[in-house]
């Protein structure tokens, strides 16, 4: 992993659609205070630990997100009702109890030997302060990662399902719980393999950052899809049974290499199209400074669930830079690495 952030990227792209990128990382203020402790607990900006367990089945809540300067949340959902076994390609339900995980479903996963993502010259449009415009933007970016995590499954002989989206302007209820949450936009939930984001409250929770830093608000998308992807590949169900463990260091241990692989599968993605989004020297800079601000430094290792700063950030830069999704397996990243 990078240890100064950035450079990259080394070749200029052609200027943004809607003019020139935004004010930098500035504009966003300090982050949001933490949510309360019981159903939405964890990280201070873009997570939220499980509700306590219903009867039956493997069950996982998790809130894994992020976004850079917002607040983020990625739910893995209260009541999982299965998640593909990367290494078989089925996709066993816990309550039917086939296909209990292993280590190699998160460690040797088919997904990290399908190399680099292939660029599919996604091309995102202008956001301006209309609700509508954003549901355009996440549209488009959203149709970009259908296509291309469909193409990498394929090549990994694993069968691929495309998820829902809810992009909401009124409160409501998932499967994973009410939304939105305290100083939260945005989560996935594996329930019903939706990705729910408040198409104003993202903004909102953004500490106001411009929409011209569309970078921000790009990432936070990419990243909410990276948790499909791990449930599609059956690391989630893994997961689950690591965060059904009464130690409190063994489900943060889970819970950032979780958070952390959906970041560099996110990097992956965006390097990948960083030609035609396209991802310029500002708006990278921007969104890896505000990363860099959007960890749990104030809290010991041991009790971070996302991880550090340095970690939040770094493990995009090396999607970023690497592309090649075994790059992406923290799973058997060493503690100093997901700290």
């Amino acid at each position: 992993m990078a240890g100064q952030y950035p450079p990259p990227p080394s070749s200029r792209p052609p200027a943004p659609p809607y003019g020139s990128p935004g004010h930098g990382p500035s504009g966003y203020g300090p982050p949001h205070p933490p949510p309360p402790h019981g159903r939405y607990v964890g990280s201070p900006y873009h997570y939220a630990r499980p509700a306590p367990r219903r009867s039956t089945g493997a069950t996982i809540a998790g809130i894994f997100g992020g976004l850079t300067a917002l607040v983020v949340l990625g739910i893995l959902g209260l009541t999982l009702l299965g998640a593909r076994d990367g290494a078989a390609g089925a996709r066993p339900t816990a309550s039917s109890g086939g296909g209990t995980p292993t280590r190699e479903s998160a460690t040797g996963n088919r997904l990290y030997a399908t190399g680099a993502l292939t660029p599919v010259n996604c091309r995102l449009p202008q956001i301006d302060p209309t609700a509508e415009s954003m549901r355009q933007f996440m549209d488009v970016l959203s149709d970009c990662l259908d296509v291309t995590w469909s193409r990498q499954f394929q090549k990994a002989g694993i069968r691929f399902d495309k998820p829902d989206r809810v992009f909401w302007l009124e409160p409501g209820r998932s499967p994973c719980g009410t939304y939105p949450a305290s100083g939260a936009s945005a989560f996935y939930c594996p329930a019903n393999n939706t990705m729910y984001v408040g198409l104003r409250h993202v903004v909102e929770t953004s500490g106001d950052q411009p929409l011209s830093n569309y970078a921000v608000f790009a990432r936070v998308i990419a990243h909410e899809y990276g948790h499909h992807v791990q449930d599609r590949a059956g690391i989630l169900l893994y997961a689950d049974r690591r965060m059904d463990s009464a130690d409190t260091g063994t489900r943060n241990d889970a819970s950032r290499r979780i958070e952390l692989q959906a970041q560099c599968l996110a990097g992956a993605f965006l390097g990948a199209e960083r030609e035609t989004l396209p991802m310029t020297q500002e708006q990278y800079t921007t969104m890896i400074v505000d990363l860099r601000g959007r960890g749990e430094d104030h809290l010991p290792p041991e009790k971070r669930d996302h991880g550090s700063g340095r970690h939040y950030a770094g493990w995009v830069v090396t999607g970023y830079n690497e592309r090649d999704l075994a790059a992406c397996n923290t799973w058997t990243a060493p503690p100093t690495r997901v700290s």
